[in-house]
């Protein structure tokens, strides 16, 4: 086992033995840190007491494997934490999500969430972003948001698979990749790109976190507190 994996395995253990009491209700996001802390819950005592809502096909393999109890979108108001990775997470803790086209439903269950806690590896904390942030937008709008985000000082994208067909979401949207100039105010430029009609969710999340967990290359891990 690596590092870095060694990091995460760490967190998640740490994660789990924290935050899980018996009869939680578990909003999930994706990534390989949000796996690992699958693959702990599955091996607690209390697991059949919890029910999980996870936002990724890729987590709900997981968490099926690992024989988690399912429910669906009717209980998202019941949950009771979220656990997440990020792509990217800034000095004033910003994130940049979507990279694995989840970010619709992983907005959703954030927001209904009082508690939300991000696990990452350390190459994702940077000072500010250096990669595009996801544009999820509906097929039908596809032509007048790429204009609006153009006008917007918007450079973007759409994300594609290596055959070259449009990349689909969790949601069955599209998304535009999109560069933008750094050190902007980025809740307000949320704001501006979620006004556009046809932009279905932006994957700049400006809420912070209760946790972020940092897995550092040596093994070990850090935890950074945040605040709403």
């Amino acid at each position: 086992m690596s590092s870095m994996n060694t990091s995460i395995r760490r967190l998640a253990k740490d994660i789990v033995n924290k935050y899980i009491i018996e009869n939680m209700t578990i909003g999930l996001g994706s990534g390989s840190a949000v796996a690992a802390i699958v693959g702990e819950l599955g091996r607690i005592s209390i697991k059949d007491s919890l029910t999980f809502i996870p936002t990724s096909l890729q987590i709900e393999l997981v968490a099926e494997e690992n024989n988690l109890r399912i429910n669906d979108e009717s209980r998202i108001s019941e949950i009771d934490i979220v656990f997440d990775g990020a792509d990217q997470i800034d000095s004033n803790l910003n994130m940049i999500k979507g990279g694995g086209g989840a970010l619709l439903k992983e907005k959703i269950i954030t927001s209904a969430s009082p508690k939300l806690v991000i696990s990452a590896d350390s190459t994702k904390y940077v000072s500010s972003f250096t990669r595009p942030v996801p544009i999820e937008v509906h097929k039908f709008a596809r032509h007048i948001v790429y204009d609006k985000l153009k006008k917007l000082g918007g450079q973007p994208q759409l994300r594609t698979l290596e055959k070259g067909y449009p990349f689909i979401t969790e949601s069955s949207n599209l998304i535009y990749d999109t560069i933008f100039e750094p050190n902007e105010n980025h809740r307000q430029k949320e704001n501006e790109i979620k006004s556009i009609p046809g932009v279905i969710e932006v994957g700049l999340f400006t809420r912070r976190a209760d946790a972020y967990y940092k897995a550092n290359n040596d093994g070990s891990f850090e935890i950074i507190c945040g605040s709403s």
